[in-house]
């Protein structure tokens, strides 16, 4: 599960999980006395409970923890902390896509970030065919649905609310993009392609969970370059 909270990943882990504690800035035990500005770089928790996620959760809505990367809890029952952690938001579902043309990325252009088109699925809609509905909308371009990419979740605040928003994604491929353009309604004010090269660019303007669906797609893409290479 990709959780995205305040743009930070969090990343759960079952405690029998192998980790390389060298490889994090600060190691924790959830009962450990600590404040926001101990949480810089890289933290991993261990035994973290329900109790530590809420604590965690509060912390987060106060604070930005600007200098906070990536936070990774270890927990004896995992699949009970998610549900824990879920329940503390309203879930919405959204859909989206990476579209590619001739090893080229669509990416758009949405109030100041690089985004993936996207956009919230109607009630009982199907993720792949609202994910069709929404990149065409998004960008008046013709695609096909091609494999799935990981599913993305990320926090955000709307009318008081606390909203957790899964969003389901797919490779596309273009058919068509002779009439592309941004949906203004959308805020969208650019769509462009871009090669892998400027698309990792600018993914420093862009979400952190963005950036985690793009370099998935061209580590697996570099990786069926590299087996169709003959043996030398």
């Amino acid at each position: 599960m990709n959780v995205f909270i305040n743009d930070i990943p969090l990343i759960i882990k079952k405690t029998s999980d192998k980790v390389y504690k060298h490889r994090y800035d600060l190691v924790l035990s959830a009962e450990d006395e600590f404040t926001s500005k101990d949480l810089i770089g890289d933290v991993l928790v261990r035994d973290v409970t329900d109790v530590f996620v809420d604590r965690l959760l509060r912390l987060m809505e106060v604070k930005k923890l600007k200098k906070l990367k990536s936070l990774t809890m270890l927990a004896r029952k995992k699949p009970r902390l998610i549900l824990h952690l879920k329940d503390q938001f309203r879930i919405v579902k959204a859909a989206g896509g990476l579209v590619v043309k001739d090893g080229l990325i669509l990416m758009i252009y949405r109030l100041g970030k690089w985004d993936l088109p996207k956009g919230k699925l109607k009630k009982d809609e199907d993720p792949a065919i609202g994910s069709l509905r929404e990149v065409e909308e998004e960008c008046n371009i013709k695609i096909e649905l091609g494999d799935k990419l990981p599913s993305t979740w990320h926090s955000y605040a709307y009318n008081g609310n606390k909203i957790l928003k899964k969003t389901n994604w797919y490779i596309m491929r273009c058919l068509d993009d002779s009439l592309m353009k941004p949906q203004a309604e959308e805020y969208i004010e650019e769509v462009r392609w871009m090669n892998p090269q400027e698309a990792l660019a600018v993914l420093d303007d862009s979400y952190a969970s963005i950036a985690l669906v793009v370099r998935h797609y061209l580590g697996e893409a570099a990786g069926k370059e590299s087996a169709k290479e003959p043996a030398k």
